[in-house]
């Protein structure tokens, strides 16, 4: 009897960040099967780069490399060299009314800082709201203070939310809260040390150390696209997806355009993407359908810049970074790169990085770098952390998409565009936090590339979209909900009802053009 032999599928892989480079080593390490990946950057990594300019390096948004997902930890290992890794203590604290709060927060620390008086009238002010709650617990600011009281709520919720998220805090529903703030741990820490409890049991805590590549996230993600050419994949870098076409229930070429202009056409059996969910359908030939159209334009970001600012080495902080409460500022986050690594700075000096939440095209992200420099410097000053006239250099890194919306409809959305996929490209896998509208850690991005891979190789079935990675960070999902939009949503994030935001505010305007 004669065995079939099956050609090796054509493969190419939308993206080189964690999500693409996983499918991409995977295929070609474990199955024998090379692929063509496309990236429309200069740069590998995704929002898991390392940028490096004038030496310094930086993290964008930082990426604590911790797992419990062994598969995904093995990897790490597999494409690093275990003295690649540095083993980094997890520090970093709140910021308000210029003192620090430990973050997880400790009794004595936070009692200290606020005072008996306050610290009491917290109490008083949770005692009440237990008493008397908001009668509206929809909203995060219902939901919290009902579990906190207004003055915990004030000090330590409102500011930060509506900086990330760029909405009143009043206006964010209560989704996001239940599941990410449950155990915040200020209120029980103060109410613990006034009011003890017996046989209190400690509520889980976050990790106290992590691994992080010496150079940086982007370390890993550059050691895996040289490995993964020397195993015979193709890289195409700054090379743009225009197309995707698909005929007869099928993809069947994805078309890219180079730097130049030059457009080429690549044959596939298989398309995995991380691009943006929004722009992969809207590129598509012939076009969806209107009603998966709509979908991906219906579909929003929430953006990032980072501004990093170098300072001498006396105005460094033990902290990986810093959550700033502050009105009197637009930053939300302050890192330290030398935290991180001391292979990312230079001798005698560090290199902040002010982090600020933002819509691509609102007033922010427009700005000269020159301004935002100048903006971070500035509050670098209000907030009493460094002599403005001590900062040396500034450089400015902008992140469209760095975060999924998570607006009232993108389960829907979602949920329509899938389905397309489904009916008329099922050979088109999308992994990934853009890939898949899903705000995921790096290491659930990889998982489900690494899922994609084997479906791929050997024919087996595993649903990507139930993975559900670290239950502490991870919303729960219902078994009664199976939809695509509901199963494995990823790590928590507020649902934002478009209507709170005024009709000229960025998160109306319509998509840009894939």
């Amino acid at each position: 009897m004669t065995e079939t032999v099956h050609p090796t599928p054509k493969v190419v892989i939308i993206g080189a960040g964690p999500a693409g480079l996983t499918a991409a080593y995977q295929l070609v390490t474990r199955y024998g099967i090379t692929s063509t990946i496309l990236e429309s950057d200069s740069v590998v990594g995704g929002i898991s780069r390392t940028v490096e300019r004038d030496g310094w390096r930086f993290d964008i948004g930082g990426h604590r490399f911790f797992t419990k997902v062994k598969e995904v930890e093995a990897l790490w290992h597999e494409i690093l060299d275990d003295d690649d890794f540095m083993l980094r203590p997890r520090m970093s604290r709140i910021y308000y009314e210029g003192k620090y709060y430990d973050y997880p927060l400790k009794a004595s620390n936070a009692l200290k800082n606020l005072g008996v008086w306050e610290a009491l009238l917290c109490v008083m002010s949770y005692v009440w709201a237990r008493a008397r709650p908001p009668k509206d617990q929809s909203t995060l600011e219902g939901w919290i203070v009902a579990r906190f009281g207004w003055r915990l709520y004030k000090h330590f919720f409102k500011t930060y939310n509506e900086k990330l998220w760029g909405v009143p805090v009043n206006k964010l529903p209560a989704d996001f809260a239940a599941q990410r703030i449950k155990n915040l741990s200020l209120s029980n820490a103060i109410l613990n040390a006034i009011l003890p409890k017996r046989n209190q049991k400690d509520i889980t805590s976050l990790i106290e150390e992590f691994q992080y590549p010496k150079y940086g996230p982007g370390m890993m993600w550059e050691r895996c696209t040289e490995k993964v050419v020397a195993a015979g994949c193709t890289v195409h870098m700054k090379t743009r997806v225009v197309g995707i076409r698909h005929e007869d229930g099928k993809a069947v070429a994805v078309v890219a355009e180079a730097a130049d202009g030059t457009r080429t056409e690549f044959p596939c059996d298989h398309v995995i993407s991380s691009m943006p969910i929004s722009q992969l359908l809207k590129a598509v030939e012939p076009p969806a359908s209107d009603v998966a159209v709509r979908a991906a334009d219906d579909l929003r970001y929430r953006d990032f810049i980072t501004v990093a600012l170098v300072v001498p080495e006396k105005y460094s902080f033990p902290d990986n970074w810093i959550y700033v409460h502050a009105q009197a500022v637009q930053v939300g986050r302050i890192q330290n790169f030398g935290s991180w690594s001391p292979y990312l700075i230079k001798e005698g000096r560090t290199c902040l990085g002010l982090e600020f939440f933002v819509f691509e095209g609102d007033q922010t992200w427009n700005k000269p770098d020159e301004e935002l420099i100048a903006q971070g410097t500035r509050e670098l000053g209000i907030l009493n952390l460094v002599d403005p006239s001590k900062v040396e250099a500034g450089y400015v890194v902008r992140m469209p998409k760095a975060y999924p919306f998570y607006d009232q409809n993108y389960k829907a959305n979602v949920a329509k565009i899938v389905d397309w996929l489904d009916a008329c490209a099922p050979n088109v896998h999308p992994v990934g936090r853009n890939g898949m509208h899903r705000y995921n850690n790096q290491d659930h991005s990889m998982y489900t590339a690494m899922l994609t891979a084997e479906n791929i190789a050997t024919g087996s079935t595993h649903d990507v979209w139930s993975v559900n990675v670290e239950e502490e960070y991870h919303e729960e999902s219902s078994d009664s909900d199976t939809s695509v939009g509901a199963r494995g949503t990823g790590r928590d994030a507020p649902v934002i009802h478009r209507e709170h935001y005024p009709e000229d505010h960025p998160v109306h305007r319509p998509a840009p053009p894939a």
